[in-house]
């Protein structure tokens, strides 16, 4: 059975990330000169929770945070987070696992050219 009684401690740089997305949300919804009440209604969330998502609350579901980042028009954002594009370090190691030489598994075939002429 799962314990749902608390939240599990973030790390402190997982802690600021939470906090900064959530003070970038409130930035990005004031430039657009939106109320809370408004970017609720179009989250479909209670203005409680988009409080919660602008103060950086760790506890609010991901799903949550993607709709206000839909509701702000950001969501295409979300998508590219852990796009494997951006990733150095997996890239670096999927290389390492490469052969060295690709040998054929099968009987060779020979490649036969035809000039036409």
């Amino acid at each position: 059975m799962v314990d749902r009684s608390k939240p599990k401690m973030l790390s402190i740089p997982a802690r600021r990330a939470v906090r900064k997305l959530g003070q970038d949300i409130r930035d990005a919804r004031r430039r657009r000169r939106l109320s809370t009440a408004l970017v609720a209604e179009r989250a479909s969330i209670s203005r409680t929770t988009l409080n919660k998502i602008e103060s950086g609350e760790p506890g609010v579901s991901l799903g949550n945070y993607a709709a206000v980042l839909f509701a702000l028009g950001l969501i295409d954002r979300l998508a590219e987070l852990a796009d494997v594009r951006h990733d150095p370090t997996g890239l670096a190691l999927v290389d390492e696992q490469l052969p060295q030489r690709v040998r054929s598994s099968g009987p060779r075939q020979s490649v036969v050219s035809r000039q036409d002429g």
